[in-house]
């Protein structure tokens, strides 16, 4: 898996460090988070559930169901070896205990086709701190629930259960815990659904698979928690390689009813020409960096999510240097709709959220110096969906429609209406760069054969690509950048004739405590 590296100049995504409160927690930054409760919307409730698994997790069947192969925790590698001899379509039932697999890295479960594993109440598989794999192989339809996945060591990029990214598996009712790596990877139509995925190395989900290829992703109801325990940023600066979930390339998913909390890094990160989500009902609180990233990719819709204390650590640790790029809670950076790319909206829609005492609120980025065979562009050689051959973009071919248009990912067509924006200064504890919402680009300079240098791109996001915010309500000191980060509007200037912002929309200064 090659490594995404972080945005030319001001792109780089906020990322990484230590839990933080959730807000109508009273205890002081760095406590832990409390439990989501729906936030007020001004149009339709938002988050109206949340998972909250891993402090209640649901039990298996306390006895093996009939035809099921019963495995033995006193025997060491007894899972894998009765996987290994049993037909494809077999239930398994792993007793309550400790099931341990060989003592060695690559002793693995290899599923076959159709093959269900559940665990009775108390049942565990531990790596030991050995093993690399819990579940691999490219068997599809298989089914894991009720089990505990924990202590496996997955190297970098890789996971632990699922480790080939297989079709069709569905995981449920599983806890996956205290590994490196992800936790689990994904494939096509895999459905993740009431997981506790907490406190692993790098991510608790690593939706990657070689090739591409994963579609109709759904994600539902899980407890995302903890994640980037390894600090991944800081071991490899600038990788772009932690979170609670990471995306790759996926397209089409549904993410709904899930409480991402106190991720080390972001969120919840989609990055690299993923196309059609559905990103709805979730509670995204208390993660270190941006709640949410949508990057290089196409065609979302964003609703009735409760969005609280996310990006208090990264965006107060670039405030602290000095930088005056706006990171925001919800990043959407080289990402738009797109009528071409078939997708369930041919937008990007974000409404009926409610984001409450956040580090800023919405940054619309895109950078001119990013584009397909830059050599700034940090999505390792990829090229948007629009261009299947990569070396059509270069001299004199790119200077011209079409591939001028298509060669580079194009923050355009981002809809974002009847939201409401609280922010209490005091509650954040910020005086500067905590109050931003914000459409721009650099100045583009790099390579020296771009057609974009310039002002290019910083006029086309700001005033060309149908970017617009509409009937959302303000609560507190919200400030607006537009162009260039040097461009700071108050609300008069936002919604005047220059830039024609949030029409309809309602600004209280005095509110947001």
């Amino acid at each position: 898996m090659g490594i995404r590296r972080r945005h030319w100049a001001w792109a780089a995504a906020p990322l990484a460090l230590a839990l933080l409160t959730v807000s109508g927690c009273d205890s002081a930054p760095g406590g832990p988070a409390a439990e989501p409760t729906a936030a007020p919307s001004t149009s339709t409730s938002a988050a109206r559930s949340v998972a909250r698994v891993c402090a209640g997790p649901v039990t298996g069947p306390a006895k093996a169901p009939a035809g099921a192969v019963t495995v033995d925790p006193a025997v060491v590698g007894d899972l894998a070896a009765k996987t290994s001899s049993s037909p494809a379509n077999t239930t398994f039932w792993l007793r309550p205990g400790k099931h341990r697999l060989a003592p060695d890295r690559y002793a693995q479960v290899i599923p076959k086709k159709g093959d269900r594993y559940l665990g009775a109440p108390g049942a565990v598989l531990d790596g030991g701190k050995k093993n690399q794999y819990a579940f691999s192989g490219t068997a599809r339809d298989v089914t894991v629930r009720y089990l505990t996945v924990q202590h496996f060591v997955a190297p970098q990029n890789e996971g632990v259960v699922n480790h080939d990214s297989a079709d069709g598996w569905v995981i449920e009712n599983t806890t996956i815990q205290d590994n490196s790596g992800a936790g689990l990877m994904a494939g096509a139509h895999q459905r993740v659904r009431a997981n506790c995925l907490r406190d692993n190395g790098q991510y608790g989900m690593n939706a990657y698979k070689n090739g591409g290829g994963i579609s109709g992703l759904v994600v539902e109801d899980n407890e995302i928690t903890g994640n980037n325990t390894d600090d991944w940023e800081r071991r490899q600066q600038g990788c772009g390689c932690t979170g609670g979930v990471k995306f790759w390339a996926v397209d089409g998913a549904d993410i709904r009813g899930n409480w991402v909390h106190g991720n080390h890094g972001a969120g919840l990160w989609a990055d690299t020409d993923n196309n059609d989500f559905l990103i709805e009902n979730n509670v995204l609180d208390a993660n270190d960096g941006a709640a949410l990233i949508y990057e290089t990719s196409y065609n979302a819709v964003i609703r009735d999510n409760t969005f609280r204390r996310n990006n208090w650590v990264e965006g107060r640790r670039y405030a602290d240097r000095g930088d005056t790029f706006p990171y925001a809670t919800i990043y959407l950076s080289e990402s738009g709709g797109e009528p071409r790319i078939r997708a369930r909206t041919d937008k990007i829609e974000i409404y009926r959220n409610v984001l409450e005492n956040n580090w800023s609120g919405i940054t619309l980025w895109e950078n001119a110096d990013r584009f397909c065979n830059s050599p700034a562009n940090t999505s390792s050689g990829d090229c948007t969906l629009l261009v299947k051959n990569t070396g059509r973009c270069v001299k004199p071919a790119i200077d011209k429609a079409p591939l001028y248009a298509d060669c580079r990912w194009k923050t355009q067509r981002v809809d974002i209406h009847g939201n409401r924006f609280v922010l209490d200064k005091s509650v954040v504890q910020c005086t500067q760069m905590c109050d931003r919402m914000a459409v721009l680009s650099n100045y583009g300079t790099y390579p020296d054969w771009s057609p974009y240098k310039g002002e290019r791109v910083a006029e086309a996001i700001t005033h060309k690509q149908d970017n617009h915010w509409h009937d959302n309500v303000y609560l507190g000191p919200w400030q607006f950048a537009a162009y260039d980060p040097s461009r700071v509007l108050d609300f008069d200037e936002w919604q005047g004739t220059d830039y024609r912002q949030d029409t309809g929309s309602t600004l209280d200064p005095r509110a947001g405590g």
